[in-house]
């Protein structure tokens, strides 16, 4: 830190603007990353106060107090201690509050004045209250108070300037906010908790952390000496006797004196106007709170971002997907010497990197609609009508729009749950939303029911099959959310506590920037992982490429096809020679199936193909499935290589339907029979409903809790899948047969 280069922490309650305010004050000069150890979103950006200071400034998770019970508060707690490695203890404080609920924004103000750092009191949403006709006499507060008070409105810009003067002004005057007069017994508390401390710990604590320690009952400072709840409380029990004599709750003391205190800071501080004036805001909850008609908004609210999410990124995507074949074709030919170089570049790099940038759509035009949400107000109700619904199973309010935007994608899904402030539903939330049926499971779907069921059973059966489908994994995800809730994470009921806030008009700037934020946070973290995932599938679907296979495969199909036809060797060798001749397009397909079947890939799902045998699958479905754990769609192209039909093929291919159609069993007991019975058909349907294969989920989930969980997800969810697909055609061949 340069001489004049301040450190300002920008802390503040959730929904009072304070994220707005930090856009406005940095613009583009910001840097998103998480915290040491955690994976709680870090933001700073970078001001310049006056010609003489500049400042780093850090955007604090929302919180209400300092008595930190989820990840995101102790964070907040720990970074105004100075107890994260890469955040500096702040020089100064901007408390952000909401200008129209000053006495209960103020209690963290209250928290925050015994760390007696400067501090600036900034009254956003200004403009609302001019509206509901309420006036603050800020001259009065900041005498009671002793900072500087600062009137702003983020979402417009207003006030920043005054912000920053403010600033230069607290920090050259060590400005601090005047706190409050603790009762004898409370103070007395504090300093031999500090003494204990001290001889049980040899940790010297500050009088804040001891506060702390007093105070909460499960306090982070405690956690961080390694003094645990049940010997603390103990240690703690004859202060908090005190602090009974005096009359005193000592679990509620606190509050009760903290807002006892700021009772008397805001006297006549605070003008109501004679005639209370209506909130807006009132008669528009009693519609979208309604639990009837709130419920039918918000269905088509959901159904539109859906649809949206599913249809606006169409075109994107297949333009990706477009570009990505054009730069592939283009690519090609640089290598044709070098075979192996080629495909690693062609079929590994850029087909990995096409992989990343085919989410990028989807991604965007999620978080687009969850700004609009968030900015207006509306996702806080949204949480309270869903919370209802969820609450049984373990799952938050706010866990419905990640696991309905997961039948999208379930990658924007999952960064979604960031909406979810308690650590545990967001967690539960992360593990079950892969089961919702993505986009990328769709060809699979259509492929199976357009070749089997379809035929056979007509639309209108095979319309509710894919529904069904869809509605499998919504199905299995409550009970799984259930049992992780009951016994993985232990979770006892509570209580949805919801602050509804004002509604707002959105900024398009910071919807824009918050689109920028989560694409490009996607693309550099999740992207190089799942760009590794594509090579080292690419590397397993190619080596060993002894090129034998070539020589042998091309011998045998020579003499086939001049049994075939009845023709001389040489009149197909001729053949063949015409590049663009049917026969030299089927031998180059048979060419790339042998190399499939021997490469290690090929190999190893010949070998555990017994595994997947009690769910009907032949070694080329076992195969098919390996292959896409990138993408689950890889599977059609896959199949269309191992049948000879080659990598273009598609889930509308009749080509590759007549042949799955033809394909029987090549040995063992089956041998002969057809390979894709109705059981069959369903089991592999099942099987990718339920299973986890998607490199670029497992890599965000990871991402976004950590490698332990992402492993877990997919290794529970594979044992699900495969549960579920071997008990469905068990079935299925018992009730067909």
């Amino acid at each position: 830190m340069t001489d004049n280069r301040l450190n300002i922490a920008l802390v503040g309650n959730p929904n009072v603007g304070k994220t707005t305010l930090f856009n406005r004050l940095t613009g583009l000069k910001q840097r998103v990353g998480n915290y040491p150890g955690v994976t709680v979103e870090k933001k700073t950006g970078e001001i310049s106060l006056n010609e003489k200071y500049s400042a780093n400034l850090i955007d604090l998770p929302g919180t209400y107090s300092l008595a930190a019970s989820s990840k995101d508060e102790h964070v907040v707690v720990d970074a105004l201690l100075g107890n994260i490695g890469d955040v500096t203890l702040p020089d100064l404080i901007i408390c952000v509050v909401d200008a129209s609920n000053l006495h209960r924004n103020l209690f963290l103000a209250s928290q925050l004045a015994e760390l007696e750092i400067p501090i600036i009191i900034a009254l956003n949403q200004s403009d609302v209250i001019e509206k509901l006709g309420i006036s603050i006499n800020t001259k009065l507060l900041r005498q009671r108070v002793g900072v500087p008070v600062v009137f702003t409105t983020a979402s417009k810009g207003e006030g920043t300037e005054e912000l920053k003067t403010a600033a230069i002004e607290s920090y050259e005057g060590s400005l601090k906010m005047n706190r409050i007069a603790w009762p004898k017994s409370i103070t007395e508390s504090i300093s031999k908790i500090q003494s204990t401390v001290k001889e049980k710990f040899d940790r010297t604590l500050s009088y804040i952390e001891a506060q702390r320690i007093l105070f909460d009952n499960h306090s982070v400072i405690a956690d961080s000496l390694g003094w645990n709840d049940k010997d603390r409380i103990k240690a703690l029990t004859v202060h908090r006797d005190a602090i009974s004599k005096e009359g005193l709750n000592p679990t509620v003391a606190e509050s009760v004196l903290q807002y006892r205190h700021l009772g008397s800071v805001l006297s006549n501080v605070v003008a109501q106007p004679d005639k209370q004036i209506k909130r807006r805001s009132e008669s528009i909850d009693a519609l979208l709170t309604h639990r009837v008609w709130g419920l039918v908004i918000f269905a088509g609210l959901m159904w539109m971002v859906f649809q949206s999410v599913y249809t606006w990124a169409g075109p994107m995507m297949d333009l990706i997907e477009s570009a990505t074949a054009f730069v592939q074709d283009a690519v090609s030919p640089l290598f044709d010497t070098m075979p192996t170089l080629q495909s690693l570049v062609v079929d590994g790099l850029i087909a990995g990197v096409g992989g990343v940038l085919i989410f990028l759509p989807q991604i965007l035009v999620l978080f687009l609609f969850i700004g609009i949400l968030e900015d207006t107000g509306y996702m806080a109700r949204a949480a309270f009508l869903m919370d209802r619904v969820f609450s049984w199973c373990g799952l938050n309010g706010k866990s419905f729009v990640p696991l309905l935007s997961s039948y999208a994608c379930a990658i924007p899904g999952i960064m979604a749950a960031r909406t979810i402030q308690d650590n545990k539903a967001r967690l539960t939330t992360i593990l079950v939303a892969p089961l919702m049926s993505c986009s990328a499971r769709l060809p699979v779907y259509i492929l199976l029911i357009g070749a089997f069921i379809e035929p056979i059973y007509g639309t209108t059966v095979a319309s509710t099959v894919l529904f069904l489908m869809h509605f499998l994994g919504l199905a299995i995800a409550i009970p799984i959310a259930l049992a992780f809730n009951k016994f993985l994470f232990k979770t006892q009921p509570q209580n949805f506590l919801l602050e509804m806030p004002a509604y707002h008009v959105p900024q398009v700037k910071d919807l824009f920037w918050r689109m920028w934020e989560r694409g490009r946070e996607f693309v550099t973290t999740a992207g190089s992982v799942i760009v590794a995932f594509s090579i080292i599938i690419w590397a397993m679907l190619y080596f060993p490429h002894n090129t034998n296979v070539e020589t042998e495969t091309t011998a045998q199909f020579v003499k086939q096809k001049a049994k075939a036809i009845s023709q001389s060797p040489v009149y197909i060798q001729q053949e063949l020679e015409n590049n663009q001749s049917e026969f030299s397009i089927e031998l180059n397909n048979t060419i790339a199936s042998a190399y499939i079947e021997q490469s290690y890939m090929g190999r190893i799902g010949k070998t555990i193909q017994p595994v997947f045998a009690p769910a009907g699958f032949d070694w080329k479905i076992t195969v098919g499935l390996l292959s896409s754990f990138p993408a689950r769609e890889i599977i059609v192209a896959t199949l269309g290589i191992i049948y000879n039909l080659g990598s273009d093929t598609d889930e509308e291919s009749e080509g590759l339907r007549s042949i799955m159609k033809k394909a029987v069993w090549e040995e063992g007991p089956r041998k002969g029979s057809p390979i894709f019975t109705i059981p069959v058909v369903a089991s592999i349907m099942v099987f990718f409903a339920l299973c986890m294969q998607c490199g670029a989920t497992v890599s965000v989930i990871a991402k976004e809790s950590n490698w332990k969980w992402a492993t877990f997800s997919f290794v529970y969810m594979t044992l699900l899948a495969w549960v579920a697909s071997v008990a469905c055609y068990q079935v299925g061949t018992a009730l067909f047969t």
